[in-house]
Formats: structure tokens, sequence, C-alpha cells
């Protein structure tokens, strides 16, 4: 089925090169990769020219087949990029399947459908939540039991991030409720407990929340050439560290304040 696509099946892989793409920056790809992606796709199942342009927030594709007609179509990103390696692992091997051998597009659409719905087992993150905000705590200097007043605030921050995540609350919003709420209660239980550490508490808790990849990302486009991309996604992290700060900042002075 790569040479003798009718307009309709043509139509449907540009709905599904653009599914790709849009999952691919929701789990945190670089916007390189979602543009190579694309192309290789779209080369796999008889396109003779692909160009695809992605930004962040904007997934435009080109596809020119044999006979010279072309297809054209544009997708607008409304998700913010997080973190998924588990959902990004099962794309890419779909990816590299369908280069290898491109699967029929109805598959390929289901295949798709399926990697959206899946997600990384909440237990999973739960306990990872818990033994990296633990371990971050006592590496910084924190005592053992420190690490494990972080652990207890981390357990609340993974059931307010499943929380808030089924509200239109934005990532922005999410950090600064979450900070405050935690720096509160951080703070308050330190003032209960004198032998803890406030600060190798907090140290612990915030490397759940902020943004290293998505910076990290952002710098790599800059580099890769990509530079509108990597402005953005730049100028988001550091809002978003921004808000991380200003929650637990205002927790701070609130404790100070009334403690």
């Amino acid at each position: 089925m790569t040479g003798n696509l009718t307009k309709e099946e043509r139509a449907g892989l540009a709905d599904c090169l653009l599914d790709m793409g849009a999952l691919l920056l929701d789990c945190g790809a670089e916007i390189s990769r979602v543009e190579d992606t694309i192309c290789r796709m779209g080369l796999a199942y008889g396109a003779k020219h692909v160009d695809a342009f992605v930004i962040t927030s904007i997934i435009s594709l080109s596809m020119e087949f044999s006979d010279e007609e072309s297809v054209t179509e544009t997708r607008r990103i409304y998700s913010s990029a997080g973190t998924d390696f588990f959902r990004l692992e099962k794309l890419n091997e779909l990816s590299r399947q369908c280069c290898a051998v491109p699967i029929p597009l109805q598959t390929l659409r289901e295949r798709l459908q399926h990697v959206a719905a899946g997600k990384k087992p909440p237990q999973v993150i739960f306990w990872g939540s818990l033994i990296a905000t633990a371990a971050f705590a006592v590496f910084f200097g924190g005592t053992l039991w420190d690490g494990l007043a972080a652990a207890c605030f981390a357990a609340g921050i993974c059931g307010l991030q499943t929380l808030l995540n089924r509200t239109q609350i934005s990532i922005t919003g999410s950090n600064l409720l979450i900070s405050l709420i935690v720096g509160l209660a951080a703070g308050a239980m330190c003032m209960m407990i004198p032998q803890l550490h406030l600060d190798k508490i907090l140290i612990g808790d915030i490397m759940l929340l902020i943004p290293g990849l998505a910076m990290t990302n952002s710098i790599r486009n800059m580099l890769a050439g990509n530079t509108i991309s990597g402005v953005v996604r730049l100028t988001e992290s550091l809002i978003w560290a921004g808000a991380l700060a200003g929650g637990f900042m205002i927790a701070m002075l609130l404790l100070e304040q009334f403690g």
C-alpha cells in the first residue's frame, strides 16, 4: 500500500502522521525527532516528498505524491508537553515498524489510539516519586527523618497533580497551587517537629515539579536550529519554575507572618 493510495487514504495518512506528531510532542520529544519521524513515515507510505514544520503549538504537514497530487494539513496543539518515556518508547517502536514495513492505515490509527490511551502504571509513578524525593532530601544533607517527611509530601503532590489534571488549570497555576500547599504543610510540620529541616524537605519535593527536561530540550532545540520552538519552550519552563518559586516563597512569608 505504499504507492497506490487513494485520495481518502492519503488524507487518512496525513491525519495519522499528525496524530503521531501530536503524541510525540505530548510525550516531551524534541522538535527534530517529531519532524524526522513524520517525514520518514510519510516517505515509507509512498509520498515522493514530505515537508513537516513543527513548533510547540502547531504541526504543519505537506506531502507530494508521484502523480503530482499534494496533501497539506495543519493541526493546532493545545496540550502542554510533559515527560512520558513509557509512551514515547512505544511511539518510536511503532514508527520504526512502519518505516520498515508499512502497516495498513486502519491498523496504524488503532495502534496510535492505543498508545494515546496508555499511561505509565500509577503505582510506578507513585513509588518512584516517594523514593526520588526521599533520596534527594538525604543526598542534599538531610536526615533520614527529613527523607521520610519529603516522601510523605511527595504522596500529597502526586494526589494533587492527579486532581488538578482533571481540571482546566494551567501548568503554571497548578505548580503555584501545589508549591503553596506543600510549602505551608511542610512548614507547619517543621514548626511542630523542630528536629526536621524544612529546606532539605523542600529540596526533595521540588524535584518532582521542576521542568528540568523541558528546559534541557528547549536548549537542545535552539542549538539544533529550531529557535522558535526552543525559545517558546524555554520561556514556558522559566514561567513554570517561577510559579514554583513563587508558591514556596508565599508559603514561607505566610508562615513567618503567622508562625
